[in-house]
Formats: C-alpha cells, sequence, structure tokens
C-alpha cells in the first residue's frame, strides 16, 4: 500500500491546520516534506509531519 502523510502547516498566516498526502506507488523514495507546497498559503519552511 502507497505512503499515507498526514502534515501540518506552522505558518501564523495560514487557516490550514493540517492536510493528508496519498502518494502513488511510483513516487521517489527521496521525497520528503521539503519537496512540498502548503496547498493554502503555498509555503515550503512551515510544513512538518505529524506523528501519530
Amino acid at each position: 500500500m502507497p505512503k499515507t502523510e498526514e502534515i501540518k502547516c506552522t505558518s501564523q498566516r495560514c487557516e490550514l491546520d493540517m492536510f493528508e498526502n496519498h502518494y502513488t506507488y511510483d513516487i521517489d523514495d527521496d521525497l520528503s516534506i521539503s519537496d512540498l507546497q502548503c496547498p493554502m498559503c503555498g509555503g515550503t519552511d512551515c510544513l512538518e509531519a505529524v506523528e501519530l
């Protein structure tokens, strides 16, 4: 089953608190959260993984 991650945006100017990212089977192994962008504010350095 492909990886799923919960990611939170820590930017105080952003109204999005968390989103879920669903990956496909053919995603690169070296992809990390630093390669992603917040879908609401567009920030890249404000994303953190939610540890369950």
